[in-house]
Parts: structure tokens; C-alpha cells; sequence
């Protein structure tokens, strides 16, 4: 987590200030829950309220300094924390984190955190679909070449290619609420989660405070295998990010040159080249996109822990728990704004389209032909000896459109009117179901 691909809202999340106030927060609603049930005085748990709230709500750089202080002695955070607080509280202290264990605190925190995160990552993919839905409505009909192995294919339209992120990314935010409800988990059990010193409504009291629920069985920590979903699907959000960036990049490719960044007056391309306009917020994005990605491994082998618990996740989950979101949450804001302002040149893909001299029909024209009563086989080698008779002469005085081409064939002239061959070469025809398409993808 670096500030130069860090915003403040999430950054904050993983900050010492939000973590201690949400341990304290875990911390006095156990108070609160075990005084419920009788297990300690109502009098120390509202004291624990009121001394422990002020403190956490002006904590200060010399707190935690003081905490971290404690923790080079103890070896020990939690508590490090808990002697920290106990100064504030007084004697009432003795009354803290009675029957629990340091992961009842540390792993309902992180499920905090997590779900504190999501929520972020879910406004940020909202701003992705608002921009993918306007500017996919905007360029519905902008005729483009499709292209496959990264081949001039069939036309299509800049919308539908637009649509289809924007389907991936509705794809992604129900994947991240899903994972978010998986993570949005309590523990509160004591050691090794029998319960054996705390009643269980202490953590369903704690949980339901918190907006999360209590875990079916945590032994001491919660199983390993919701944080693995939800690093997972952290990761196919960043795939989903790359694979638009590098559509992207590729269309800004100075032979392509269908759609570009927004180039900023007083931008710089290049040190030594002047004219140069470089796709550096994609290639950005796709470097960003390997971070979230090279989180999901180590998550995935968290999920094998010794017995009841062992700490061999904690220093993997300080690393990837910041890391992950910012850098996700920084993502997805750069690759909004990179959409909502990218430049897009319809004149230009309709001229790619075409450069071809017409071969990008053969689809069409080969049904058009078996349409005739020309047998599929045969018709395939006709409209592909034509095509290729296109292809290899292009640019040569010699060389002939494919319409040309396929006038020329005595078996087309013979069995296809020349308004069935023009109506078979129209772009326009492959715009027929884009509105079809579009009711599916925005209703």
C-alpha cells in the first residue's frame, strides 16, 4: 500500500486508528453482551463504554506510539492494545475480553474491515457501469471491425463491445456482494471455539451490533476458506479490468487508432519523443491488475491452518488485506474516469473496417450463396478463393475488391442477383440485433 496508488477512503480503512477503534468497539459490546447475560457487573460494562469511547474517538499518533511501545515488550498486539485501554479504563479493565481470545478480536475486526472495503469497491464499480453504460449507449451503433486471433473478423459495434465489459463488470459486482455477505462473519467463541468461557449469545450480541453474523463453527478463527472467496473474486474483478484495458491499449496502437485516452493539455508522452501519445493509464491498470491478482495464491493457502489455529495466515493477511483493496479500489476509480473521457474515432474504424477490400463479409456472402442453392462446400471455396485472391493483391495494381472478385465468378454471376451480393456486403446489416442485445445487457 503506497500513497501513489492509494485513496484516502480506503486507506483509511487499514489505518492503526480504524482498527484499534473497531478492537475497542468488539471489545465493549462483549462487555455489553456477557453483562446480559450475568457474567460480569452491568455497572463495568457501561463504565468500559464510557471511559473506552473518548479515548478511541480522539486516539493520536502518541497512542499508538504508546501502543506499539507496550507490543515491543508483550510481543504481543492484542495485548499490547488491552494494557493500553486498561490505562484509561481503571479497574473495571479486569472485566475486557473476559473468556475470549486474541482471534475473536483479530478475525471479527478483519471481517469488519473487509466488509468496510466491499462497500467501497461496490460504489467504485458502480462509477465503472455508469461510464460503460453511457458511453456504450453513446457509440450503440458506431460501426467497428470485430476481430478474432486478432484478425479483421466480422463488423460489430463500439456500443456492443462496451456492453459486453459492462455485462462482465454487473457480473462482478454480484460476485462481490456475494463474497462480502461470505466474509461478513463474527467470532467470538474463546479458545478454540467451544464456547467454554463465554455464552454464545455474547457473540450473536457482538455480531448483530457489528452488521455481520455469527460463525457456525470458527474453532479459533474463522475458517480460511471465506477469505480465500473473497481475495478470488477480488482477483476476477482485476482480470475484468485488464481485459478492458488491454482493449484499449490495443485500439490506441498507431496502425489501429480507434480509440484513445484522454491526452491532457501539458501531458507528456515521452522524454525523447515529442509526438508521442502513450495508453499509460491502461498499462497501468494492467499492472495494477497482477497486485490484486498475486493476492489470491497466498489466500487460497491460508485455508490449511494446524488444527484449531496456527498464525501462519496473520502476516499474509496484513499484506494482502491493504494491498488488495487499495490497489482494487484505486483501479477501478482510474479505469471510470479513463472510460468516461476516452476518445473515440467512429471515421476511422469504419476505414479499418473496410481496408480490407470487402473480405470481412465472406460470412454473409456464403450464406447468401447457399441461400442461391450452391452447396455449402462449394460455396465455401468460391467466397474463400475470392477472399484470399483480395488479400494477397491488396495494394497492387492488379488487385480487385472482393465484390469484384466475386462478380467475376461465373457461378455467383450466375446464381446470385447483384442486389443480393450488395445486400450481403452492407455493414449495416450486423446492426440488426444490437437493440435485441441492448434490451438484454440494460433492460
Amino acid at each position: 500500500m503506497i500513497p501513489r496508488y492509494a485513496r484516502p477512503e480506503m486507506a483509511a480503512i487499514w489505518s492503526p486508528e480504524n482498527r484499534y477503534r473497531i478492537w475497542f468497539e468488539i471489545e465493549a459490546l462483549a462487555a455489553e453482551g456477557m453483562a446480559r447475560v450475568g457474567a460480569i457487573p452491568e455497572e463495568a460494562a457501561r463504565t468500559i463504554r464510557e471511559k473506552g469511547a473518548p479515548k478511541l474517538a480522539a486516539i493520536n499518533a502518541d497512542d499508538i506510539a504508546r501502543i506499539d511501545a507496550i507490543e515491543r515488550e508483550t510481543r504481543h498486539d492484542v495485548i499490547a492494545f488491552l494494557t493500553w485501554l486498561a490505562e484509561a479504563i481503571g479497574p473495571d479493565s479486569r472485566f475486557v475480553h473476559q473468556g475470549m481470545t486474541s482471534s475473536d478480536v483479530l478475525d471479527t475486526c478483519l471481517s469488519v474491515q473487509l466488509t468496510q472495503a466491499a462497500d467501497l469497491l461496490l460504489a467504485d464499480i458502480d462509477a465503472v457501469l455508469a461510464a460503460l453504460k453511457a458511453r456504450a449507449l453513446e457509440h450503440k451503433y458506431t460501426l467497428t471491425i470485430g476481430r478474432s486471433h486478432g484478425i479483421h473478423a466480422e463488423p460489430t459495434t463500439f456500443g456492443l463491445k462496451l456492453a459486453g465489459h459492462y455485462a462482465e463488470f454487473a457480473r462482478n459486482r454480484e460476485r462481490l456482494l456475494a463474497a462480502r455477505a461470505e466474509i461478513a462473519v463474527a467470532a467470538i467463541s474463546g479458545a478454540v471455539g467451544t464456547f467454554a468461557h463465554l455464552h454464545p449469545s455474547v457473540e450473536e450480541y457482538v455480531a448483530d451490533k457489528l452488521g455481520l453474523r455469527p460463525e457456525p463453527v470458527s474453532t479459533q478463527v474463522i475458517p480460511r476458506d471465506r477469505h480465500a472467496a473473497f481475495f478470488a473474486t477480488l482477483g476476477v474483478i482485476a482480470s475484468g479490468i485488464e481485459r478492458l484495458a488491454t482493449e484499449v491499449r490495443h485500439l490506441q496502437r498507431s496502425e489501429v487508432r480507434e480509440a484513445e485516452e484522454f491526452f491532457h493539455p501539458g501531458q507528456k508522452g515521452s522524454s525523447a519523443m515529442p509526438h508521442k501519445r502513450n495508453p499509460v493509464l491502461s498499462e497501468n491498470l494492467t499492472g495494477l491488475a497482477r497486485i490484486v491478482r498475486a493476492a489470491v495464491v497466498p489466500a487460497l493457502e491460508d485455508v490449511a491452518l494446524w488444527h484449531e489455529r496456527d498464525i501462519s495466515h496473520s502476516s499474509v493477511e496484513r499484506m494482502i488485506g491493504p494491498d488488495a483493496t487499495v490497489t482494487l479500489d484505486f483501479a477501478l476509480m482510474r479505469l471510470a474516469g479513463m472510460m468516461e473521457k476516452l476518445v473515440v474515432y467512429p471515421d476511422r474504424m469504419l476505414a479499418n473496417l473496410e481496408s480490407l477490400g470487402g473480405v470481412v463479409h465472406s460470412g454473409e456472402v456464403l450464406l447468401a450463396l447457399t441461400k442461391a442453392g450452391i452447396l455449402r462446400e462449394d460455396a465455401y471455396r468460391i467466397v474463400q478463393g475470392c477472399a484470399m485472391a483480395t488479400w494477397t493483391r491488396l495494394g497492387t495494381p492488379e488487385g480487385k475488391s472482393f465484390k469484384e472478385n466475386l462478380q467475376a465468378d461465373p457461378d455467383v454471376a450466375r446464381m446470385v442477383q447483384p442486389a443480393e451480393l450488395e445486400a450481403a456486403m452492407d455493414p449495416k446489416l450486423h446492426l440488426c440485433m444490437v437493440d435485441r442485445i441492448f434490451v438484454r445487457v440494460f433492460g
